[in-house]
């Protein structure tokens, strides 16, 4: 059951008047969050097809897009990307069991994934962490430490000559980090940049676990804990 409780309250709100596009099928799914997207502060149009969502996409633009991954014609999305002048962030919304297939074809990107059934409050942090995204990176180069290397136009991060194959929670965290280079940055602060909100010790662990694998697979070590505070980037020998 989707969460259309009383906890859904105009308090939820960060929305400004962002246009968004809901690419849903159900009927119930696509009222829920038409509704709560509203009393958040979001203006949206809703389209049942991939084919829909094309013809909407074609005539106006928009600054997110909602799309059920169980659309009936949701190939036809991807089939069609390169005729697309303008293709604003997404929000996916998937069952658990499609995870496998779905977070390959993700890589990182102003693109995130919720799964079904969820909750409203996750879906508007979600939201929130992607609008912000997509507006607010700079475009005009790489962020970089020593061997390590982001470019937010790509979303694509290296680590020397290695491609590093990131989720897009993966990629926020690891930005922030390098950011905030040498910095400790709390489990607070960690959930409220990457998801929109704060999440269980136990989701920020197994976030950071995944990330230093990645990053420091067969090089120096970059992630750093701080028992008791939390996560930072840098070299050791350069810590004062």
């Amino acid at each position: 059951m989707y969460g259309s409780d009383a906890r859904v309250k105009p308090a939820l709100a960060h929305g400004a008047g962002q246009h968004l596009l809901l690419i849903v099928h159900e009927p119930g799914i696509a009222e829920l969050l038409s509704t709560t997207l509203k009393l958040a502060g979001y203006r949206t149009l809703l389209a049942g097809t991939g084919s829909e969502a094309l013809e909407r996409l074609s005539e106006q633009r928009f600054d997110l897009m909602i799309v059920d991954t169980s659309l009936p014609d949701m190939a036809s999305l991807s089939q069609e990307r390169p005729v697309l002048a303008h293709r604003p962030p997404s929000l996916l919304l998937t069952e658990y069991d499609s995870l496998d297939d779905l977070v390959p074809e993700l890589g990182p990107g102003e693109r995130d994934y919720v799964t079904k059934p969820f909750r409203v409050a996750e879906v508007l942090a979600r939201v929130q962490v992607l609008l912000r995204d997509a507006h607010g990176y700079p475009q005009d180069g790489a962020l970089s430490y020593r061997d390590l290397a982001l470019d937010d136009t790509l979303r694509q991060a290296r680590r020397g000559t290695r491609p590093l194959a990131l989720t897009p929670a993966e990629y926020r965290l690891l930005r922030h980090l390098l950011v905030n280079a040498h910095q400790v940055l709390s489990k607070e602060q960690i959930g409220r940049y990457v998801w929109g909100d704060h999440r269980g010790d136990n989701s920020i662990e197994q976030l950071v676990s995944r990330l230093r694998r990645k990053v420091d697979r067969d090089a120096p070590s970059l992630i750093h804990t701080r028992r008791g505070f939390g996560y930072w980037l840098g070299h050791a020998e350069d810590e004062h």
